[in-house]
Protein backbone atom coordinates (compact mmCIF):
# COMPACT_ATOMS: atom_id res chain seq x y z
CA UNK A 1 0.00 0.00 0.00
CA UNK A 2 1.07 3.27 -1.00
CA UNK A 3 2.17 5.52 2.03
CA UNK A 4 0.36 8.79 2.72
CA UNK A 5 1.73 12.40 1.48
CA UNK A 6 2.29 14.59 3.67
CA UNK A 7 1.82 17.83 1.53
CA UNK A 8 -1.76 18.72 -0.48
CA UNK A 9 -1.73 18.77 -3.59
CA UNK A 10 -2.17 22.13 -5.61
CA UNK A 11 -5.88 22.37 -6.93
CA UNK A 12 -6.54 21.80 -10.89
CA UNK A 13 -10.22 21.66 -10.34
CA UNK A 14 -12.52 22.37 -13.54
CA UNK A 15 -16.39 23.28 -13.68
CA UNK A 16 -17.92 19.91 -14.68
CA UNK A 17 -21.61 19.61 -16.21
CA UNK A 18 -24.82 20.77 -14.49
CA UNK A 19 -27.62 18.23 -13.98
CA UNK A 20 -31.41 19.79 -14.55
CA UNK A 21 -32.80 21.72 -11.94
CA UNK A 22 -34.32 19.20 -9.13
CA UNK A 23 -37.96 19.60 -8.28
CA UNK A 24 -39.65 20.91 -5.25
CA UNK A 25 -42.93 19.89 -4.37
CA UNK A 26 -45.69 21.99 -4.42
CA UNK A 27 -46.74 21.29 -0.68
CA UNK A 28 -43.62 22.49 0.63
CA UNK A 29 -43.90 25.70 1.66
CA UNK A 30 -41.03 27.81 0.16
CA UNK A 31 -38.91 30.36 1.08
CA UNK A 32 -40.06 34.19 -0.04
CA UNK A 33 -36.60 34.61 -2.11
CA UNK A 34 -38.01 31.82 -5.00
CA UNK A 35 -38.48 32.96 -8.20
CA UNK A 36 -36.73 36.52 -7.39
CA UNK A 37 -33.76 37.69 -8.61
CA UNK A 38 -32.70 38.57 -4.94
CA UNK A 39 -34.35 38.37 -1.91
CA UNK A 40 -37.00 40.78 -0.33
CA UNK A 41 -34.49 42.74 2.50
CA UNK A 42 -35.15 41.77 6.05
CA UNK A 43 -35.81 43.80 8.51
CA UNK A 44 -36.97 42.25 11.52
CA UNK A 45 -34.70 41.25 14.65
CA UNK A 46 -31.52 39.13 15.10
CA UNK A 47 -32.94 38.31 18.59
CA UNK A 48 -35.82 35.89 18.47
CA UNK A 49 -38.38 34.22 21.08
CA UNK A 50 -38.25 30.65 22.75
CA UNK A 51 -40.88 29.68 20.06
CA UNK A 52 -38.95 30.93 17.08
CA UNK A 53 -35.51 29.59 18.34
CA UNK A 54 -37.09 26.21 18.91
CA UNK A 55 -38.38 25.97 15.20
CA UNK A 56 -34.96 27.01 14.04
CA UNK A 57 -33.47 24.10 16.26
CA UNK A 58 -35.91 22.11 14.63
CA UNK A 59 -34.82 23.13 10.78
CA UNK A 60 -31.12 22.96 12.19
CA UNK A 61 -31.41 19.21 13.38
CA UNK A 62 -32.91 18.60 10.36
CA UNK A 63 -29.73 19.63 8.48
CA UNK A 64 -27.94 18.22 10.40
CA UNK A 65 -29.17 14.97 10.23
CA UNK A 66 -29.03 15.17 6.12
CA UNK A 67 -25.73 15.96 6.77
CA UNK A 68 -24.93 12.70 8.33
CA UNK A 69 -26.96 10.79 5.96
CA UNK A 70 -25.35 12.56 2.75
CA UNK A 71 -21.91 12.50 4.46
CA UNK A 72 -22.11 8.59 4.36
CA UNK A 73 -22.03 8.53 0.67
CA UNK A 74 -18.55 10.14 0.04
CA UNK A 75 -16.49 8.07 -1.23
CA UNK A 76 -13.62 8.36 -4.06
CA UNK A 77 -15.63 8.27 -7.64
CA UNK A 78 -19.18 9.74 -6.05
CA UNK A 79 -20.17 12.80 -7.99
CA UNK A 80 -21.06 16.09 -6.29
CA UNK A 81 -24.44 16.23 -8.32
CA UNK A 82 -24.76 12.27 -6.54
CA UNK A 83 -24.71 14.18 -2.98
CA UNK A 84 -26.76 17.09 -4.00
CA UNK A 85 -29.65 14.82 -5.32
CA UNK A 86 -29.81 12.54 -1.95
CA UNK A 87 -29.92 15.63 0.03
CA UNK A 88 -32.44 17.28 -1.70
CA UNK A 89 -34.64 14.11 -1.65
CA UNK A 90 -33.68 13.75 2.03
CA UNK A 91 -35.18 17.35 2.97
CA UNK A 92 -38.26 17.25 0.54
CA UNK A 93 -39.17 13.57 1.72
CA UNK A 94 -39.30 15.46 5.38
CA UNK A 95 -41.09 18.04 4.32
CA UNK A 96 -38.12 20.95 4.19
CA UNK A 97 -37.27 23.57 1.24
CA UNK A 98 -33.19 23.05 0.29
CA UNK A 99 -32.66 26.89 1.28
CA UNK A 100 -29.64 26.86 -1.26
CA UNK A 101 -31.83 25.91 -4.09
CA UNK A 102 -32.79 29.34 -6.35
CA UNK A 103 -31.24 31.36 -3.39
CA UNK A 104 -30.53 34.47 -5.91
CA UNK A 105 -30.66 31.90 -8.72
CA UNK A 106 -27.98 29.01 -7.02
CA UNK A 107 -28.82 26.25 -9.13
CA UNK A 108 -28.75 23.56 -6.77
CA UNK A 109 -29.94 22.19 -3.21
CA UNK A 110 -26.71 22.19 -1.35
CA UNK A 111 -23.15 23.24 -1.98
CA UNK A 112 -20.23 21.12 -2.55
CA UNK A 113 -16.69 22.70 -2.13
CA UNK A 114 -13.95 20.28 -3.31
CA UNK A 115 -10.03 21.50 -2.14
CA UNK A 116 -9.25 24.48 -3.25
CA UNK A 117 -13.18 25.50 -3.22
CA UNK A 118 -13.49 27.91 -0.36
CA UNK A 119 -17.16 28.06 -0.58
CA UNK A 120 -20.47 27.95 -2.73
CA UNK A 121 -19.32 25.27 -5.21
CA UNK A 122 -22.28 24.22 -7.39
CA UNK A 123 -22.50 20.01 -7.59
CA UNK A 124 -21.57 19.08 -10.85
CA UNK A 125 -20.66 15.94 -12.57
CA UNK A 126 -17.02 15.83 -10.70
CA UNK A 127 -16.35 13.00 -9.29
CA UNK A 128 -14.37 12.86 -6.43
CA UNK A 129 -11.03 11.41 -5.78
CA UNK A 130 -9.13 9.36 -2.90
CA UNK A 131 -6.94 12.35 -0.90
CA UNK A 132 -9.98 14.91 -2.04
CA UNK A 133 -11.65 16.93 0.74
CA UNK A 134 -15.19 18.36 0.05
CA UNK A 135 -17.53 20.47 1.88
CA UNK A 136 -20.79 20.17 1.98
CA UNK A 137 -23.16 23.33 3.01
CA UNK A 138 -26.82 22.04 3.88
CA UNK A 139 -29.67 24.65 4.53
CA UNK A 140 -32.88 23.05 5.57
CA UNK A 141 -36.29 25.86 5.23
CA UNK A 142 -38.78 23.99 7.92
CA UNK A 143 -41.71 25.57 9.18
CA UNK A 144 -41.00 29.32 7.58
CA UNK A 145 -37.28 29.17 9.31
CA UNK A 146 -33.70 28.29 8.06
CA UNK A 147 -31.35 25.96 9.97
CA UNK A 148 -27.66 26.56 8.22
CA UNK A 149 -24.49 23.84 8.95
CA UNK A 150 -21.93 22.96 7.10
CA UNK A 151 -18.69 20.08 7.47
CA UNK A 152 -15.95 19.22 5.35
CA UNK A 153 -15.16 15.67 4.85
CA UNK A 154 -12.24 13.54 3.58
CA UNK A 155 -12.16 11.19 0.76
CA UNK A 156 -10.46 8.45 1.83
CA UNK A 157 -7.21 8.38 2.76
CA UNK A 158 -5.53 12.58 2.69
CA UNK A 159 -2.78 13.94 2.80
CA UNK A 160 -1.26 14.93 6.48
CA UNK A 161 -1.66 18.62 5.54
CA UNK A 162 -4.87 18.46 4.89
CA UNK A 163 -5.92 15.85 7.80
CA UNK A 164 -4.71 18.82 9.78
CA UNK A 165 -6.34 21.47 8.12
CA UNK A 166 -9.73 20.00 8.28
CA UNK A 167 -9.07 19.17 12.27
CA UNK A 168 -8.02 22.67 13.02
CA UNK A 169 -10.53 24.61 11.29
CA UNK A 170 -13.55 22.64 13.02
CA UNK A 171 -11.49 23.44 16.26
CA UNK A 172 -11.20 27.40 15.13
CA UNK A 173 -15.27 27.10 14.77
CA UNK A 174 -15.37 25.34 17.92
CA UNK A 175 -13.22 28.28 19.86
CA UNK A 176 -15.48 31.11 17.72
CA UNK A 177 -18.94 29.57 19.68
CA UNK A 178 -17.07 29.42 22.71
CA UNK A 179 -16.49 33.37 22.62
CA UNK A 180 -20.15 33.89 22.64
CA UNK A 181 -21.15 35.51 25.65
CA UNK A 182 -24.10 38.12 26.14
CA UNK A 183 -22.39 41.21 26.35
CA UNK A 184 -19.40 40.51 24.54
CA UNK A 185 -19.16 42.40 21.03
CA UNK A 186 -19.21 40.41 17.99
CA UNK A 187 -15.58 41.03 16.86
CA UNK A 188 -14.34 38.29 19.37
CA UNK A 189 -15.71 35.60 18.06
CA UNK A 190 -13.32 36.54 14.42
CA UNK A 191 -10.69 37.64 17.07
CA UNK A 192 -10.77 33.97 18.68
CA UNK A 193 -10.63 31.89 15.50
CA UNK A 194 -7.73 34.43 13.64
CA UNK A 195 -5.47 33.97 17.10
CA UNK A 196 -6.13 30.60 16.44
CA UNK A 197 -5.47 30.17 12.65
CA UNK A 198 -2.16 32.06 13.16
CA UNK A 199 -0.61 29.59 15.08
CA UNK A 200 -0.29 27.52 11.99
CA UNK A 201 0.15 30.28 9.82
CA UNK A 202 -3.03 29.43 7.69
CA UNK A 203 -4.70 32.14 5.98
CA UNK A 204 -8.23 33.07 7.47
CA UNK A 205 -10.65 34.27 4.39
CA UNK A 206 -12.25 37.57 5.29
CA UNK A 207 -15.09 38.55 2.45
CA UNK A 208 -17.56 35.23 3.02
CA UNK A 209 -18.73 35.50 6.84
CA UNK A 210 -20.72 34.43 9.45
CA UNK A 211 -24.62 35.92 9.83
CA UNK A 212 -27.82 36.02 11.37
CA UNK A 213 -29.96 33.39 10.34
CA UNK A 214 -33.84 32.07 10.93
CA UNK A 215 -36.89 33.54 9.07
CA UNK A 216 -34.29 34.57 6.56
CA UNK A 217 -31.72 32.88 5.12
CA UNK A 218 -29.32 35.92 5.48
CA UNK A 219 -30.70 38.47 8.33
CA UNK A 220 -28.17 41.60 7.70
CA UNK A 221 -26.33 40.70 11.12
CA UNK A 222 -22.58 40.38 9.83
CA UNK A 223 -20.16 37.44 11.83
CA UNK A 224 -16.71 38.09 10.90
CA UNK A 225 -13.75 35.39 11.00
CA UNK A 226 -11.10 37.65 11.76
CA UNK A 227 -10.20 39.97 14.21
CA UNK A 228 -12.05 43.13 12.85
CA UNK A 229 -12.18 44.98 16.26
CA UNK A 230 -13.05 48.05 16.76
CA UNK A 231 -15.72 47.41 14.19
CA UNK A 232 -18.43 44.59 14.54
CA UNK A 233 -18.76 45.63 17.72
CA UNK A 234 -22.29 45.41 18.00
CA UNK A 235 -22.90 43.36 21.32
CA UNK A 236 -24.43 39.95 21.71
CA UNK A 237 -27.87 39.44 23.72
CA UNK A 238 -29.23 36.54 24.56
CA UNK A 239 -31.43 34.97 21.62
CA UNK A 240 -29.18 36.34 18.75
CA UNK A 241 -29.04 33.54 16.13
CA UNK A 242 -26.38 33.21 13.47
CA UNK A 243 -23.70 31.15 12.05
CA UNK A 244 -20.05 31.09 12.37
CA UNK A 245 -18.61 29.54 9.73
CA UNK A 246 -14.44 29.86 9.25
CA UNK A 247 -13.21 29.43 6.25
CA UNK A 248 -9.18 28.49 6.44
CA UNK A 249 -6.33 27.83 3.95
CA UNK A 250 -2.95 26.70 3.72
CA UNK A 251 -1.73 29.60 1.69
CA UNK A 252 -3.38 32.87 1.06
CA UNK A 253 -6.40 34.21 1.91
CA UNK A 254 -7.53 35.91 -0.94
CA UNK A 255 -9.55 34.37 -3.77
CA UNK A 256 -10.66 34.16 -7.37
CA UNK A 257 -14.07 33.66 -8.62
CA UNK A 258 -15.46 31.51 -11.46
CA UNK A 259 -17.49 32.73 -14.01
CA UNK A 260 -20.64 30.71 -12.41
CA UNK A 261 -20.68 33.75 -10.20
CA UNK A 262 -20.60 31.48 -7.27
CA UNK A 263 -17.67 29.45 -7.00
CA UNK A 264 -14.76 31.43 -4.48
CA UNK A 265 -11.55 29.46 -5.06
CA UNK A 266 -8.44 30.39 -3.22
CA UNK A 267 -5.89 32.60 -5.22
CA UNK A 268 -3.22 30.01 -5.12
CA UNK A 269 -5.24 26.95 -5.66
CA UNK A 270 -4.63 25.85 -1.90
CA UNK A 271 -6.53 24.02 -0.02
CA UNK A 272 -8.89 25.32 1.89
CA UNK A 273 -12.02 24.07 4.62
CA UNK A 274 -15.19 25.41 6.25
CA UNK A 275 -16.96 23.97 9.13
CA UNK A 276 -19.94 26.01 10.18
CA UNK A 277 -23.06 25.80 13.51
CA UNK A 278 -26.05 28.14 13.43
CA UNK A 279 -25.95 29.19 17.40
CA UNK A 280 -28.56 30.56 19.38
CA UNK A 281 -26.95 33.04 22.26
CA UNK A 282 -28.03 31.81 25.63
CA UNK A 283 -27.59 33.96 29.51
CA UNK A 284 -24.30 32.00 29.62
CA UNK A 285 -22.48 31.03 26.78
CA UNK A 286 -24.15 29.30 23.30
CA UNK A 287 -26.39 26.41 22.19
CA UNK A 288 -25.24 24.91 19.02
CA UNK A 289 -29.05 24.69 16.71
CA UNK A 290 -27.46 22.59 14.16
CA UNK A 291 -27.12 19.42 16.11
CA UNK A 292 -28.46 15.70 15.01
CA UNK A 293 -31.27 15.04 17.62
CA UNK A 294 -30.70 12.60 19.97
Amino acid sequence: MASVPSHAPVGTLVPGSLTPERIVPEHIDKPNYVGLPEPPQYTGPDAFDADTVSKIRRAGQLAAECMVSTGKLIRPGVTTDELDAFAHNYLVERGAYPSCLLYRGFPKSICTSVNEVICHGIPDSTQLVEGDIVNLDITAFLDGVHGDHNVTFLVGEVDDESRLLVERTHEAMMRGIKAVKPGRPINVIGRAIESYARRFNYGVVREFIGHGVGPAFHTGLVIPHYDAAPDYSQLIEPGMVFTIEPMLTLGTRHWDMWEDGWTAVTRDRKRTAQFEHTIVATEDGAEILTAPSA
